[in-house]
């Protein structure tokens, strides 16, 4: 069966041209660190203080505004989130290139362009509260969190709910709550929630999340199994709509939504 990959979100691997989503396709060459600066120059003191500055302003550059991301503030924040402190530190040279990268268990923190497309998608007011399904290394919840009131995430893998809570909690996120458990049932007790989003795949968007959802909200979840699309629910007074606005790769949501396939 073919599948149709968008112009703008490809890498070159070998001869080959996949999109990088979610998981890091098997047998991927490593990716090269960011190239550091160009040795007749003097770094600033903005450089001393996070050597990774330069290395996020080209990610932005050229990985996410060139690909059609446009919105100013998701923009803004994908430039001063500093996705380096989101990774293990064996990975942090790589942690601005355009790929998904592991973070442990299995798990990875999603491309740079994923998070910008999938969080302009949502159209977000500063007066939001956000459900995630997913906080895998907190990258995410830390994005959303610069651009909404309150940000509510769940992680069914303990250790990385535990990590990604000291880390937002060590950056001076105080308004992402993190909640170790099955995503599936979503977190009824603080909804409703004016977006929703999920950064892994179930077989379906389970009905719990989209009950969760204010009318008006948005939710955008990757959806089905191996090659997965990326959709878009809008709800409103006379029902949900739903599009899908991207062919991806992520991790399958598991719990209660694997028991289910």
């Amino acid at each position: 069966m073919s599948v149709r990959f968008p112009a703008l979100c490809v890498l070159i691997l070998g001869v080959g041209l996949l999109p990088r989503c979610g998981r890091p396709a098997e047998g991927e060459p490593p990716a090269a660190p960011p190239a550091p600066p160009a040795s007749s120059d003097t770094p600033s003191p903005a450089d001393v203080a996070d050597p990774y500055a330069r290395a996020r302003l080209a990610m932005v550059e050229r990985q996410i505004e060139a690909r059609g991301v446009s919105d100013p503030r998701v923009l803004a924040v994908m430039r001063s989130v500093p996705r380096h402190e989101f990774v293990p530190a064996r990975t942090r040279p790589r942690s601005y290139d355009d790929r998904a990268l592991p973070i442990g268990r299995g798990q990875t923190i999603s491309q740079p362009y994923i998070v910008a497309f999938m969080t302009e998608q949502l159209a977000l007011e500063p007066s939001d509260r956000v459900l995630e399904i997913g906080t895998g290394s907190g990258y995410q919840a830390a994005v959303l969190a610069e651009l909404v009131a309150e940000v509510y995430t769940i992680e069914i893998i303990e250790s990385l709910a535990r990590r990604a809570e000291a880390d937002l909690t060590r950056l001076g996120y105080t308004n992402v709550h993190v909640k170790a458990g099955d995503g599936f049932a979503g977190w009824p007790e603080h909804a409703p929630f004016d977006a929703v989003i999920l950064t892994c795949a179930p077989a379906d968007v389970p009905q719990p999340l989209i009950d969760q959802l204010a009318v008006g909200g948005r939710l955008i979840a990757p959806v089905g199994e191996g090659w997965q699309q990326l959709v878009l629910l809008e709800k409103t007074e006379r029902g949900v709509t739903r599009k899908a606005v991207l062919d991806v790769i992520f991790v399958p949501m598991t719990g209660e939504a694997e028991r289910m396939r």
